[in-house]
């Protein structure tokens, strides 16, 4: 399938859990973003993703960065792709950018993480609400509209949320190209009056 809803999603992530656990795997406690994460935590209007987009690992309350998987992980994800037919990259670190370690994620993510766990060898982080304005803000500047400003929407940041998340886009990208994009799609998004505060 392209395409999996919640259900399957936690199907998938709870026979993940298990395989680890048979395999004699250590725990492990990804953190998760993207439209998985909007699923999971039942933000957003969509019914469903492609993927779990798996952004860091945590340690010690800290967000460290994960690429790439370990084998024991991929093959452990390749047996849950066979058993539920999957994507091919339904477990993947794509949104894990090197800059986001570099320049920072917002303050306090670790904080507002919701946990679940799927036996003694995974642990989910989603990323919650606020920090997910801020990923869907920027990947929006970032790879053009599309998905990004439909979840946008459907979280209904409010101006100030807008800000602060635009305020930590321009952390990761400085440059003027960038301003004009991001001001261009605050107007769009009907805040055209934040882009003087940035």
């Amino acid at each position: 399938m392209n395409h999996f809803g919640r259900e399957i999603l936690d199907r998938a992530l709870s026979l993940l859990g298990e395989i680890l656990a048979t395999r004699g795997h250590p725990p492990n406690h990804f953190v998760v973003c993207g439209g998985s994460s909007l699923l999971a935590l039942g933000l957003i209007s969509r019914t469903a993703t492609r993927d779990v987009d798996v952004l860091a690992r945590l340690e010690a309350c800290r967000l460290v960065q994960v690429k790439p998987l370990s084998a024991s992980i991929c093959e452990a994800a390749e047996a849950v792709r066979a058993e539920l037919d999957l994507p091919a990259d339904w477990f993947n670190t794509g949104p894990a950018d090197d800059s986001f370690f570099r320049l920072g994620f917002p303050v306090g993510i670790e904080e507002r993480l919701t946990h679940r766990t799927y036996g003694p060898a995974l642990t989910i982080g989603f990323v919650g609400r606020y920090d997910q304005i801020h990923f869907k803000l920027y990947a929006a500047a970032d790879q053009g509209p599309g998905r990004h400003v439909a979840d946008l929407r459907d979280l209904h940041p409010t101006a100030d949320e807008l800000l602060a998340a635009a305020r930590w886009t321009r952390l990761q990208d400085p440059s003027e190209e960038f301003l004009l994009v991001l001001a261009e799609l605050l107007t769009h998004l009907g805040h055209a009056r934040l882009a003087d505060q940035l």
